[in-house]
């Protein structure tokens, strides 16, 4: 499908550029909306290395991954064009003397709006913002794109944006979070705020529970040093599955822009029940996985992947919580991610409540309606509804899934959620982006647990690989709901 939006001439300045990220997510987003035909202006790429930049190598590498993210047929000759964008330049620090030749090759586009796309520890990002404005490569036009994590706990979240903002403007800052760009993601508020059906029941009357889960069947791969630093909770929780709960909880904006839409998010956070002292032990629960089978293959455990045999990280958490407003009363959230499950997928799951009296002879179970929304691996919406058997003997039921498979009733291919989230960095919109104020709430929240976790000593519950985590062999009766909600 071919576009007619035309934008502004960019640059786009990837540091980290010979990064995991910038090869698997940031080159094939630009590559793919380049191929739609989106880009309908001059721009370039240029991708900041502190190694001793080697063309052919990096070349090599990002044809390699290029080839790998294409759906449809794309000539080896539009991939190498593409390539040929890609300018390297070696910073080996942020002082000032380093950024010479990114000075000097940006002098060439001074008419050019600079996108600066910080896909490093978030260590670097306050030393490389005060160098780029030092330098004068930040004017009114420029962007900042801040990757996850940004931090890892209040204060230095609270640092890391008091140094970016002394070089940028709020309105120039992206905190992205790539949950926020997937299709289904999206459709989350069409399917609430434009659907009578759903947003008459969207609310504790109507609505038993809300289940939001990233599970994985992957260990920490490349990510140990990282990984152990932060675990679960700050990988995942942090971010995503709070970034879904406040889609799935927020009030309905006045309109669908930036400001209204983060005021609505930043309502659901502060509204958030705090984890106590007194509620941490039976409101969550952190693992950690042992050997194990995934898909028949024998995994080591974490201790091993990693290499630390006293770490306490936890590579599972599940966590009951609620929203305290007049919506939500009374209605528990479950937050759930663990890496080396059974299998991999995230979805929000609205289970709503049993029909008040069952009027059929028979008086089986009339099982509750449940809104799926699976975000992967493969993107659907199923309503879940109770549907008479066809046949004679009376009133016989079971429960049916209306399904809108995204793959196969969309037949042409559909952006990764890193194509919209770059696209509307270089629009300009903002709505899928997070703000200061949501980022100091949710780390305000997440440090209630972290805090509590230390107070009491918190264990964590060793689970298998290839499993759905802790099971009720190893929890008390008071964490009996982590099992029962699992979707199998």
């Amino acid at each position: 499908m071919k576009h007619t939006e035309v934008f502004q001439p960019f640059n786009i300045i990837v540091f980290g550029g010979d990064g995991d990220l910038a090869f698997r997510k940031i080159y094939p987003a630009l590559f793919h909306r380049d191929q739609d035909g989106q880009f309908l202006c001059p721009y370039n790429i240029v991708s900041i290395t502190r190694r001793n930049p080697n063309e052919l190598n990096f070349n090599s590498q990002l044809v390699h991954f290029l080839n790998e993210s294409k759906e449809k047929e794309t000539s080896t000759q539009d991939i190498h064009t593409f390539a040929e964008k890609v300018k390297l330049i070696q910073i080996v620090d942020a002082s000032p003397e380093n950024f010479s030749e990114l000075v000097d090759y940006l002098t060439g586009f001074s008419e050019y709006q600079n996108i600066y796309y910080f896909s490093t520890p978030s260590t670097a990002f306050g030393p490389i913002a005060k160098t780029l404005k030092k330098v004068g490569l930040i004017r009114e036009s420029s962007k900042v794109v801040l990757e996850k994590p940004l931090g890892y706990s209040l204060e230095s979240s609270y640092e890391i944006n008091k140094e970016i903002t002394q070089a940028f403007d709020d309105h120039q800052i992206y905190r992205i979070d790539h949950y926020l760009g997937k299709e289904t993601v999206q459709n989350l508020m069409v399917l609430r705020f434009a659907n009578n059906l759903f947003e008459r029941a969207w609310d504790s009357e109507h609505i038993d529970n809300i289940q939001i889960t990233v599970a994985e069947t992957l260990g920490v791969e490349k990510r140990a040093a990282y990984y152990d630093n932060s675990g679960a909770l700050l990988d995942m929780v942090q971010n995503h599955l709070l970034q879904l709960l406040c889609l799935v909880a927020m009030e309905p904006p006045h309109e669908l822009g930036a400001d209204e839409v983060r005021i609505e998010k930043l309502k659901v956070l502060r509204a958030l029940r705090p984890i106590t002292r007194k509620t941490v032990q039976q409101d969550t629960v952190k693992g950690q996985y042992t050997r194990g089978k995934i898909q028949e293959e024998e995994v080591q455990s974490y201790l091993e992947d990693i290499e630390k045999f006293g770490s306490k990280t936890e590579t599972f958490v599940a966590i009951k919580t609620y929203i305290d407003n007049w919506r939500w009363k009374d209605v528990p959230f479950y937050l759930r991610t663990g890496k080396r499950m059974v299998k991999k997928y995230s979805e929000i799951v609205i289970n709503f409540k049993e029909v008040r009296h069952n009027i059929f002879p028979s008086k089986e179970k009339l099982n509750n309606n449940k809104l799926i929304i699976r975000l992967q691996p493969e993107e659907r919406i199923e309503l879940i509804q109770m549907t008479k058997i066809p046949g004679p003997g009376g009133y016989r039921y079971k429960p049916i899934a209306l399904k809108l498979d995204y793959i196969d009733s969309f037949k042409e291919r559909f952006p990764e959620a890193y194509e919209r989230l770059i696209i509307d960095v270089i629009r300009g919109n903002q709505t899928l982006f997070m703000s200061q104020d949501e980022l100091q709430v949710a780390w305000t929240w997440i440090e209630s647990i972290t805090s509590n976790w230390k107070a009491t000593n918190q264990p964590n519950i060793l689970y298998e690989a290839g499993t759905w985590g802790p099971g009720d062999d190893v929890l008390d009766d008071d964490c009996s709901w982590i099992t029962k909600s699992w979707r199998e």
